[in-house]
């Protein structure tokens, strides 16, 4: 039967995802993710260039270095190309699992000398963590509803400590952190962003969290939060020179800690995936985690050409198109765009930088919201009155919220294995994994018990709608 008249067969139309929004939403839409990821970005070089033994000049164009790698970074994994790229709204930036072995890293070599040598270590580990992408990607069926739903609510319960340190001021040892102006000022930013959800309407719905930025940022100006001299200390173009910092060096040690960082890196990725994927309604199936893996560790391989780190996921993106509900692919390519244009031009990462830590974490703590709440709601499909599965969570639960409830908990621990027991995302996708294998897999469950035996995501037809929505559902939400 032919189609209604004014109605594209459902066959011919595309999926939210792979959907073009007009160029001011493209915009506005982008750079509210830019927004969303700006600190997490620049956070890594600010506490590594200074390790270095970086002056506060050099540390800047590490900082626009990273936005521009991340830029690349998220573009190869938004458009993609041959088998890279997850092809989903995927923003990529700087990674903060690293920062603590390239701080050791730092301290074991003289200042100056120490940036080769991590970017040494980041290289191999990008070309590692390439070669083994198909070979990761295979873990997907390892992953069933028990296991990504305990993670993503772990993902978003993980950042709600950053928005609640952006809160506070972010720096703890500013005179002014934890005041009662900085927690204010994040309270009013938060309020603003509710409001603004709840009596906005469509589009301007949709920025809700970019335009209560702005408001936040205006009334943080009259408070003495926002600092205009970082306009005037920057250049209007600073392209990344390659090898800025001096040729890459290999040492052994260093390589070992980074590609464990890089396994990390993968691992969380893949959860990130596993999540974005359900919220968006195209299931992230093997082919979409190897492609999306190999987009990861290619700009980690290619970032230290421009001075740049490891590159991964950024789960609080997540948070945003689970609010937004603005699940297109192109609009994180435009931050993608954005992001270069950024680390191009450290005038315009200025304007964006002027946004209050305290601001960005008002705002902060309803995306990550957002983000456990996702994961909350893949649980209530999780079978959870079946078998073990509410224990698998249970104790998942416990052992990933360990390094967010008692930081120093594993302190006594080699510094070797620091780098995934201070990752909650890590140990607890890692528990819940083994403890569903142990219940769930080599159990005393047979094949035809269907809680026994999670449900491996296909690779949907992309030309098709096929999350579920009737043909003549909006096309942009």
């Amino acid at each position: 039967m032919a189609a209604p008249t004014g109605q594209k067969p459902e066959a011919d139309r595309k999926h939210p995802v792979d959907q073009t929004l007009p160029p001011f939403k493209m915009f506005t839409s982008g750079l509210q993710h830019v927004a969303a990821m700006y600190a997490g970005v620049v956070a890594p070089p600010m506490i590594v260039g200074p390790a270095c033994g970086l002056s506060p000049t050099e540390t800047a164009f590490l900082m626009g270095a990273g936005l521009f790698t991340a830029g690349i970074a998220t573009l190869l994994q938004t458009l993609g190309f041959w088998k890279v790229g997850a092809k989903l709204p995927f923003v990529n930036g700087v990674s903060f699992a690293g920062v603590t072995p390239m701080v050791a890293i730092a301290k074991e070599h003289r200042p100056h000398d120490a940036l080769p040598v991590i970017f040494g270590a980041v290289i191999v580990a990008g070309v590692l963590g390439f070669l083994l992408a198909p070979y990761f990607s295979r873990l997907v069926r390892f992953f069933p509803p028990v296991v990504t739903g305990t993670v993503i609510t772990l993902i978003g319960v993980s950042l709600l400590p950053v928005a609640f340190r952006w809160s506070q001021g972010g720096d703890e040892q500013a005179a002014g952190y934890g005041s009662l102006k900085n927690i204010a000022m994040a309270a009013v930013t938060f309020l603003i962003v509710l409001v603004l959800r709840r009596v906005l309407r469509g589009f301007l719905q949709q920025i809700a969290i970019l335009l209560g930025l702005v408001a936040g940022t205006l009334l943080a100006i009259p408070a003495g939060l926002t600092d205009f001299s970082v306009l005037t200390r920057a250049h209007l173009i600073g392209f990344p020179t390659p090898f800025h910092f001096g040729t890459p060096r290999f040492d052994l040690a260093a390589i070992v800690s980074m590609c464990i960082v890089m396994l990390v890196c993968m691992t969380e990725s893949t959860a990130d995936m596993l999540a974005l994927g359900k919220i968006v309604g195209r299931p992230a199936d093997a082919r979409t985690i190897e492609g999306g893996l190999r987009a990861d560790t290619l700009g980690t391989a290619i970032g230290p050409l421009f001075n740049g780190f490891a590159n991964s996921a950024f789960a609080q993106n997540i948070g945003l198109v689970a609010m937004t509900r603005v699940r297109s692919r192109f609009v994180v390519a435009t931050s993608g765009a954005i992001l270069l244009v950024l680390g191009l031009s450290p005038v315009a990462a200025s304007v964006i930088s002027l946004v209050p830590l305290p601001v960005l974490g008002g705002a902060g703590i309803v995306l990550f919201g957002s983000v456990a709440a996702s994961g909350i709601q893949t649980l209530a499909g999780a079978a959870m009155e079946k078998g073990e599965n509410a224990l698998i969570v249970a104790a998942a639960l416990g052992i990933g919220l360990i390094p967010i409830a008692a930081p120093e908990f594993y302190h006594n621990f080699p510094k070797d294995l620091l780098v995934i027991l201070d990752s909650g995302i890590s140990t607890g996708c890692l528990a819940a994994i083994v403890l569903n294998l142990a219940f769930n897999h080599f159990g005393a469950r047979t094949a035809s018990d269907p809680a026994a035996v999670p449900e491996i995501p296909q690779q949907p037809d992309r030309g098709r709608m096929d999350d579920g929505e009737a043909a003549t559902s909006p096309t942009n939400h």
